[in-house]
Protein backbone atom coordinates (compact mmCIF):
# COMPACT_ATOMS: atom_id res chain seq x y z
CA UNK A 1 0.00 0.00 0.00
CA UNK A 2 1.41 3.50 -1.20
CA UNK A 3 0.81 7.09 -1.21
CA UNK A 4 1.42 7.31 -5.58
CA UNK A 5 -1.30 4.14 -5.83
CA UNK A 6 -4.57 5.88 -3.71
CA UNK A 7 -6.70 8.16 -5.87
CA UNK A 8 -10.51 9.95 -5.30
CA UNK A 9 -12.98 7.46 -4.94
CA UNK A 10 -15.08 9.94 -6.09
CA UNK A 11 -17.13 9.06 -9.43
CA UNK A 12 -17.83 12.80 -9.70
CA UNK A 13 -14.79 14.01 -8.65
CA UNK A 14 -12.39 15.56 -12.08
CA UNK A 15 -9.64 14.04 -10.21
CA UNK A 16 -11.22 10.37 -10.03
CA UNK A 17 -9.18 7.66 -10.99
CA UNK A 18 -6.23 9.82 -10.94
CA UNK A 19 -3.32 8.96 -9.31
CA UNK A 20 -1.68 10.50 -5.57
CA UNK A 21 1.05 12.64 -7.35
CA UNK A 22 -1.02 14.00 -10.37
CA UNK A 23 -4.45 14.05 -8.62
CA UNK A 24 -5.34 17.07 -5.95
CA UNK A 25 -4.79 14.49 -2.78
CA UNK A 26 -2.75 15.39 0.10
CA UNK A 27 -1.86 13.71 3.07
CA UNK A 28 -4.25 14.39 6.02
CA UNK A 29 -3.84 12.44 9.30
CA UNK A 30 -5.08 8.85 10.12
CA UNK A 31 -9.06 7.51 10.97
CA UNK A 32 -8.82 5.10 13.21
CA UNK A 33 -5.55 4.34 12.62
CA UNK A 34 -5.06 4.09 9.07
CA UNK A 35 -3.30 6.91 6.87
CA UNK A 36 -5.74 8.74 5.08
CA UNK A 37 -5.93 11.22 2.27
CA UNK A 38 -7.75 14.81 1.42
CA UNK A 39 -8.69 15.35 -2.36
CA UNK A 40 -8.43 19.04 -2.47
CA UNK A 41 -11.40 19.22 -5.04
CA UNK A 42 -14.50 17.48 -3.91
CA UNK A 43 -13.59 17.66 -0.24
CA UNK A 44 -13.74 13.23 0.58
CA UNK A 45 -11.50 11.75 2.61
CA UNK A 46 -9.91 8.30 1.82
CA UNK A 47 -7.73 5.83 3.75
CA UNK A 48 -4.09 4.64 2.37
CA UNK A 49 -5.75 1.06 2.04
CA UNK A 50 -9.08 1.66 0.12
CA UNK A 51 -9.00 -0.58 -2.82
CA UNK A 52 -7.64 -3.73 -1.17
CA UNK A 53 -8.53 -6.49 0.75
CA UNK A 54 -7.21 -4.70 4.00
CA UNK A 55 -10.26 -2.28 3.56
CA UNK A 56 -12.56 -1.70 6.22
CA UNK A 57 -10.74 -5.18 8.03
CA UNK A 58 -11.59 -4.78 11.88
CA UNK A 59 -8.24 -7.00 13.10
CA UNK A 60 -4.67 -6.57 12.63
CA UNK A 61 -3.44 -6.91 9.23
CA UNK A 62 -0.64 -9.55 10.19
CA UNK A 63 -3.78 -11.56 11.90
CA UNK A 64 -5.71 -11.86 8.34
CA UNK A 65 -2.58 -12.13 6.71
CA UNK A 66 -1.39 -15.25 8.94
CA UNK A 67 -5.14 -16.73 8.32
CA UNK A 68 -5.01 -16.35 4.31
CA UNK A 69 -1.46 -17.77 4.35
CA UNK A 70 -2.86 -20.86 6.63
CA UNK A 71 -5.73 -21.67 4.07
CA UNK A 72 -3.39 -21.19 1.12
CA UNK A 73 -1.62 -23.78 2.53
CA UNK A 74 -4.53 -26.17 2.67
CA UNK A 75 -5.89 -25.87 6.21
CA UNK A 76 -9.90 -26.29 6.83
CA UNK A 77 -11.61 -23.14 8.30
CA UNK A 78 -11.75 -24.81 10.98
CA UNK A 79 -8.42 -25.34 11.96
CA UNK A 80 -7.26 -21.93 10.69
CA UNK A 81 -9.86 -20.63 13.58
CA UNK A 82 -7.96 -22.24 15.87
CA UNK A 83 -4.51 -20.82 14.78
CA UNK A 84 -5.51 -17.21 14.67
CA UNK A 85 -7.97 -17.55 17.58
CA UNK A 86 -11.31 -16.72 16.25
CA UNK A 87 -14.67 -17.94 15.02
CA UNK A 88 -14.75 -20.01 11.78
CA UNK A 89 -17.42 -17.92 10.32
CA UNK A 90 -14.91 -14.67 10.59
CA UNK A 91 -12.61 -16.78 8.58
CA UNK A 92 -14.56 -18.01 5.94
CA UNK A 93 -15.43 -13.77 5.58
CA UNK A 94 -11.81 -13.26 5.32
CA UNK A 95 -11.51 -15.94 3.09
CA UNK A 96 -14.12 -14.59 0.71
CA UNK A 97 -12.28 -10.91 1.19
CA UNK A 98 -8.84 -12.12 0.20
CA UNK A 99 -10.88 -13.67 -2.64
CA UNK A 100 -12.69 -11.01 -4.17
CA UNK A 101 -9.65 -8.98 -4.10
CA UNK A 102 -7.40 -11.93 -6.13
CA UNK A 103 -10.44 -11.98 -8.75
CA UNK A 104 -10.24 -7.58 -9.47
CA UNK A 105 -6.92 -7.52 -9.80
CA UNK A 106 -7.11 -10.66 -11.78
CA UNK A 107 -9.93 -9.11 -13.71
CA UNK A 108 -7.57 -5.85 -14.59
CA UNK A 109 -4.58 -8.04 -15.56
CA UNK A 110 -5.88 -10.50 -17.27
CA UNK A 111 -6.18 -9.52 -20.61
CA UNK A 112 -3.73 -9.78 -24.11
CA UNK A 113 -2.41 -13.00 -23.33
CA UNK A 114 -0.77 -14.44 -26.22
CA UNK A 115 -1.24 -18.53 -26.08
CA UNK A 116 0.28 -20.87 -28.72
CA UNK A 117 -1.92 -23.94 -27.27
CA UNK A 118 -5.01 -24.02 -25.19
CA UNK A 119 -6.20 -27.55 -23.87
CA UNK A 120 -10.03 -28.04 -23.03
CA UNK A 121 -11.09 -30.39 -20.18
CA UNK A 122 -13.72 -30.89 -17.75
CA UNK A 123 -13.25 -32.48 -14.12
CA UNK A 124 -16.14 -33.83 -12.39
CA UNK A 125 -17.15 -33.09 -9.03
CA UNK A 126 -20.88 -32.60 -6.83
CA UNK A 127 -22.30 -30.08 -5.20
CA UNK A 128 -23.94 -31.22 -1.84
CA UNK A 129 -24.85 -34.80 -3.11
CA UNK A 130 -24.55 -36.67 -5.82
CA UNK A 131 -27.03 -36.07 -8.58
CA UNK A 132 -27.96 -39.87 -7.97
CA UNK A 133 -28.89 -39.34 -4.52
CA UNK A 134 -31.31 -35.90 -4.97
CA UNK A 135 -34.03 -36.11 -3.50
CA UNK A 136 -36.95 -35.19 -6.52
CA UNK A 137 -37.50 -31.96 -4.83
CA UNK A 138 -33.82 -30.75 -6.04
CA UNK A 139 -33.35 -32.44 -9.11
CA UNK A 140 -34.50 -28.90 -10.60
CA UNK A 141 -32.20 -26.88 -8.67
CA UNK A 142 -28.97 -25.92 -10.93
CA UNK A 143 -26.73 -25.76 -7.86
CA UNK A 144 -27.29 -28.95 -6.45
CA UNK A 145 -25.92 -32.58 -7.74
CA UNK A 146 -23.26 -33.22 -10.57
CA UNK A 147 -20.85 -30.22 -11.24
CA UNK A 148 -18.24 -30.40 -13.25
CA UNK A 149 -15.12 -27.66 -13.83
CA UNK A 150 -13.98 -26.51 -16.76
CA UNK A 151 -10.65 -25.69 -17.47
CA UNK A 152 -8.79 -24.27 -20.08
CA UNK A 153 -5.03 -24.76 -19.91
CA UNK A 154 -2.19 -23.05 -21.41
CA UNK A 155 0.29 -25.75 -21.26
CA UNK A 156 3.56 -23.63 -22.10
CA UNK A 157 2.68 -21.66 -19.35
CA UNK A 158 1.67 -24.04 -17.15
CA UNK A 159 -1.40 -21.57 -16.49
CA UNK A 160 -5.18 -21.97 -15.94
CA UNK A 161 -6.41 -19.35 -18.61
CA UNK A 162 -10.43 -19.21 -17.83
CA UNK A 163 -12.71 -21.78 -15.81
CA UNK A 164 -16.49 -22.80 -14.72
CA UNK A 165 -18.26 -24.31 -13.13
CA UNK A 166 -21.92 -26.18 -14.35
CA UNK A 167 -23.37 -28.73 -16.11
CA UNK A 168 -22.02 -30.48 -18.61
CA UNK A 169 -24.00 -28.87 -21.10
CA UNK A 170 -22.94 -26.73 -24.23
CA UNK A 171 -24.04 -23.69 -22.23
CA UNK A 172 -21.05 -24.00 -19.88
CA UNK A 173 -18.39 -25.19 -22.70
CA UNK A 174 -19.66 -21.54 -24.53
CA UNK A 175 -19.16 -19.90 -21.17
CA UNK A 176 -15.53 -21.41 -21.16
CA UNK A 177 -14.72 -20.23 -25.06
CA UNK A 178 -15.86 -16.77 -24.47
CA UNK A 179 -14.01 -16.15 -21.60
CA UNK A 180 -10.66 -17.40 -23.10
CA UNK A 181 -11.23 -15.14 -26.26
CA UNK A 182 -11.70 -12.56 -23.87
CA UNK A 183 -8.32 -13.01 -21.75
CA UNK A 184 -5.75 -14.03 -25.06
CA UNK A 185 -5.05 -11.37 -28.18
CA UNK A 186 -5.78 -12.13 -31.58
CA UNK A 187 -3.75 -14.98 -32.33
CA UNK A 188 -5.93 -18.08 -32.08
CA UNK A 189 -4.44 -20.65 -30.11
CA UNK A 190 -4.21 -24.39 -31.02
CA UNK A 191 -6.87 -26.23 -29.23
CA UNK A 192 -6.91 -29.82 -28.55
CA UNK A 193 -9.39 -31.65 -26.25
CA UNK A 194 -11.34 -34.67 -25.44
CA UNK A 195 -13.80 -36.59 -27.70
CA UNK A 196 -16.56 -34.04 -26.06
CA UNK A 197 -18.86 -32.84 -28.57
CA UNK A 198 -19.64 -29.34 -26.91
CA UNK A 199 -16.26 -27.92 -27.89
CA UNK A 200 -16.72 -28.06 -31.64
CA UNK A 201 -20.03 -25.99 -31.21
CA UNK A 202 -18.04 -23.64 -28.74
CA UNK A 203 -15.30 -22.63 -30.59
CA UNK A 204 -17.54 -22.08 -33.61
CA UNK A 205 -19.73 -19.70 -31.41
CA UNK A 206 -16.63 -18.22 -30.17
CA UNK A 207 -14.45 -17.82 -33.51
CA UNK A 208 -16.88 -18.71 -36.33
CA UNK A 209 -17.25 -16.43 -39.31
CA UNK A 210 -21.27 -16.32 -40.57
CA UNK A 211 -21.55 -17.00 -44.17
CA UNK A 212 -24.68 -17.27 -46.85
CA UNK A 213 -24.74 -20.84 -48.26
CA UNK A 214 -25.26 -21.41 -51.64
CA UNK A 215 -29.14 -21.50 -52.65
CA UNK A 216 -29.79 -25.26 -54.99
CA UNK A 217 -31.83 -24.29 -57.78
CA UNK A 218 -33.51 -21.05 -59.02
CA UNK A 219 -36.53 -21.32 -56.37
CA UNK A 220 -37.14 -20.87 -52.84
CA UNK A 221 -35.50 -19.04 -49.80
CA UNK A 222 -32.04 -18.80 -49.38
CA UNK A 223 -30.59 -20.93 -46.98
CA UNK A 224 -29.66 -19.48 -43.26
CA UNK A 225 -27.09 -18.04 -42.51
CA UNK A 226 -24.13 -20.32 -40.96
CA UNK A 227 -20.89 -20.34 -38.68
CA UNK A 228 -17.95 -21.89 -40.25
CA UNK A 229 -14.61 -21.74 -38.69
CA UNK A 230 -12.03 -19.08 -39.63
CA UNK A 231 -8.64 -20.55 -42.03
CA UNK A 232 -6.28 -19.69 -39.26
CA UNK A 233 -8.46 -21.69 -36.22
CA UNK A 234 -6.69 -25.05 -35.65
CA UNK A 235 -8.80 -27.88 -33.41
CA UNK A 236 -7.90 -31.50 -32.95
CA UNK A 237 -8.99 -34.30 -30.68
CA UNK A 238 -7.53 -36.63 -28.37
CA UNK A 239 -8.46 -40.18 -28.72
CA UNK A 240 -7.12 -42.49 -25.90
CA UNK A 241 -7.40 -46.13 -26.31
CA UNK A 242 -7.24 -48.03 -22.99
CA UNK A 243 -7.04 -51.27 -22.19
CA UNK A 244 -6.99 -52.90 -18.18
CA UNK A 245 -6.75 -48.63 -17.45
CA UNK A 246 -3.49 -48.08 -19.03
CA UNK A 247 -3.11 -46.07 -22.50
CA UNK A 248 -2.19 -48.18 -25.08
CA UNK A 249 -3.00 -46.17 -28.14
CA UNK A 250 -3.57 -42.76 -28.95
CA UNK A 251 -4.91 -41.06 -32.23
CA UNK A 252 -5.84 -37.86 -32.88
CA UNK A 253 -9.13 -36.52 -34.83
CA UNK A 254 -8.71 -32.95 -36.56
CA UNK A 255 -11.67 -31.41 -36.45
CA UNK A 256 -10.82 -28.07 -37.61
CA UNK A 257 -7.43 -27.43 -39.77
CA UNK A 258 -5.09 -29.70 -41.41
CA UNK A 259 -2.56 -32.21 -39.81
CA UNK A 260 0.34 -29.83 -41.65
CA UNK A 261 -0.79 -27.00 -39.68
CA UNK A 262 -1.24 -28.25 -36.25
CA UNK A 263 1.56 -27.95 -34.20
CA UNK A 264 2.47 -32.13 -33.41
CA UNK A 265 5.15 -31.85 -31.27
CA UNK A 266 4.30 -34.52 -28.44
CA UNK A 267 4.97 -37.74 -28.93
CA UNK A 268 3.84 -41.23 -26.63
CA UNK A 269 6.22 -42.79 -24.44
CA UNK A 270 7.70 -45.88 -26.93
CA UNK A 271 5.35 -48.39 -25.26
CA UNK A 272 2.68 -46.37 -26.84
CA UNK A 273 2.12 -47.16 -30.34
CA UNK A 274 0.16 -44.75 -32.39
CA UNK A 275 -1.13 -44.79 -36.14
CA UNK A 276 -1.58 -41.15 -35.88
CA UNK A 277 0.75 -38.55 -34.90
CA UNK A 278 -0.45 -37.56 -31.19
CA UNK A 279 -0.79 -33.93 -29.96
CA UNK A 280 1.25 -31.66 -28.15
CA UNK A 281 0.89 -32.33 -24.32
CA UNK A 282 -1.98 -34.84 -24.42
CA UNK A 283 -4.84 -34.68 -21.95
CA UNK A 284 -5.12 -36.67 -19.34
Amino acid sequence: MEWESLYCPNRNCACYGKPFKTGCLIKDGSSRGHPRGLCQTCGRHVVLNYGTAYGGLNVEPTVFELAVRALAEGNSLRATARIVLTDKDTVCAWLYRAARQCRRVMLYLWHDLHVQECQLDELWSFIHTKQANLPGAKIYSKTYGDAWVWLAFAPEWRLVLAFVIGKRTQTYADQLLARVHQVTDTHLPFFTSDQWPEYEQALLTTYGQWYQPERRGSRGPHPKLRLRPPVELQYAQVIKIRRQGRVVQVKTNVVFGTPQQSPLTWQPHPSVRSSIPALSNAIT
